[in-house]
């Protein structure tokens, strides 16, 4: 993505996919607040996708174990426990308020009891309980308690299907499905019911688990409106009564933009977490690559399915030389590239080709996927075929324009050309304001203005960057090339 890698130019790559803003299909920097009528949201998801904290908990080591378990499995697994819990229910709202409840039960009985041996079986029934009593309250529904209250089993069944055996060894759903539900959960999150915006904050917050501020920052909104959007998106889908199931072939196309493009989304903040003392987060990219290949086998017709595919391989495959051992990011330039990935290039390299077979032409995915290719075959980045990338940009500004899209081709500009036509890009886009809350434009101005002397403004601009950067790896090294200018 556009915070992949690093060349000595810039903090941020010039090599292909997006950031999060420049996303096809997701909102750009928005400055008004979409409306206080909303309270914020309210599914689990603190720092890191953690679980926000709960008021009244225990404190002392024990809670502190407990909060950490609890952490952990929200992290891993809270894409499949909600959707679970959605088949269980059959509503979507429902299911994130009982996940909530059930984590915050966790954080006080785990502190008192002890992690549990099954952790996600004891928040799937627990879960389960509070959806059967929310059913109860109900009164009008006491055909559906009985029925479910009939399959509620300690431990946890298959999505809330049939009661599973008593190993607590046992995973609390049926393994074949795990695929299903959280696609599901992912195509209920992008309804067209949604707005592209509404869509994106949906779908990051109950697939990938990441907290309000982490989404705010990903599609730079402030946190009140994206919790407000988020809000309103849950009442959205519930009054509109949007099945928990994967649409039907015919439905499936309306949806596809906007799956595609919170999957792209997703893969971004795995890639470059946006905060936080890890540069990557590989759980939350590896999932968007199992989803995106689930995806392919769903619509194999779809050339943009493959594009992105192949974009998310081509750029993990870079992944084991990103960081050193001490975790600190390597750049571009210095990255042993044989430590990438050839298995996840040549599955990348395929997925492009099957793209570019429909004959159809390459979408936004299919040309940050081209751009990741000329990476994929360059033995350096002296050696990268940078002319092509600045033509595949101008391109992509053409049919998915975005101020991350100009940023990025601002940096190829300056690796194939020179950094005085980069820098009046960049200048440009400072004078339009479109990234004024990120500290991807400070930083590529660093670079510029230290490639052409001007060490002073250089120096201040970097440390700008690392003012406004989240990320304490991504902040270090912006801060080490503003002291090396004196």
């Amino acid at each position: 993505m556009a915070r992949a890698d690093r060349t000595a130019l810039s903090p941020e790559p010039p090599d292909g996919p997006l950031g999060p803003s420049g996303a096809p299909g997701s909102p750009g920097p928005v400055d008004e607040c979409d409306g206080p009528d909303s309270a914020p949201d309210s599914v689990p998801g603190g720092p890191d996708g953690a679980p926000d904290g709960v008021d009244g908990a225990p404190h002392g080591p024990g809670a502190e174990a407990a909060r950490r378990a609890v952490e952990a499995v929200w992290r891993i697994e809270s894409a499949r426990i909600v959707g679970a819990l959605t088949r269980f229910t059959g509503e979507f709202d429902l299911a994130e308020d009982v996940a909530q409840e059930a984590v915050a039960e966790a954080l006080v009985a785990w502190a008192r009891d002890g992690e549990p041996a099954n952790p996600v079986g004891w928040l799937l029934a627990t879960g389960r309980r509070r959806a059967i009593d929310r059913f109860r309250r109900r009164s009008a529904l006491d055909e559906r308690y009985a029925a479910l209250a009939g399959r509620l089993t300690e431990g946890g069944a298959s999505s809330g299907a049939e009661p599973a055996p008593g190993n607590p060894d046992d995973l609390p759903w049926d393994p074949d499905l795990i695929e299903d539900d959280v696609l599901a959960l992912m195509f209920v999150a992008c309804h067209p019911v949604l707005s592209p915006e509404a869509r994106a904050a949906l779908t990051l917050r109950v697939v990938a688990g990441l907290s309000s501020e982490e989404i705010a920052r990903a599609l730079l909104v402030p946190v009140p409106t994206l919790q407000a959007r988020i809000t309103r998106a849950k009442k959205t889908v519930a009054a509109a009564g949007v099945p928990f199931a994967v649409p039907p072939p015919e439905e499936r196309r309306e949806r596809l933009g906007g799956v595609l493009s919170v999957l792209y989304v997703l893969f971004t903040e795995g890639s470059t977490a946006t905060s936080g003392d890890r540069l990557l987060r590989t759980d939350l990219a590896y999932e968007a690559i199992r989803l995106a290949r689930t995806l392919t086998a769903l619509l194999p017709g779809e050339p943009e399915v493959f594009g992105l595919l192949a974009l998310f391989e081509l750029t993990a495959a870079r992944f084991p030389a990103r960081t050193g051992p001490d975790g600190e990011p390597v750049l571009l330039e210095d990255q042993d590239r044989r430590r990438w990935d050839r298995s996840a290039v040549r599955r990348g390299l395929a997925a492009l080709d099957r793209a570019i077979a429909t004959g159809h032409g390459l979408g936004p995915y299919g040309l940050q996927a081209a751009i990741a290719a000329c990476h994929a075959g360059a033995p350096s980045v002296a050696q990268t075929d940078w002319p092509r990338i600045v033509v595949l940009y101008e391109a992509l500004g053409r049919i998915a324009p975005s101020p991350v899209v100009d940023l990025n081709r601002a940096v190829a500009v300056a690796m194939a050309a020179g950094p005085e036509e980069a820098l009046r890009i960049v200048d440009g886009l400072a004078e339009s304001g479109r990234l004024s809350g990120s500290h991807l434009l400070p930083g590529v101005r660093g670079e510029l203005l230290t490639r052409l002397g001007r060490t002073a403004e250089a120096r201040s601009e970097l440390e700008l960057a690392a003012r406004m950067c989240r990320n304490t790896r991504e902040r270090s090294v912006l801060l080490r090339k503003a002291a090396a200018l004196g």
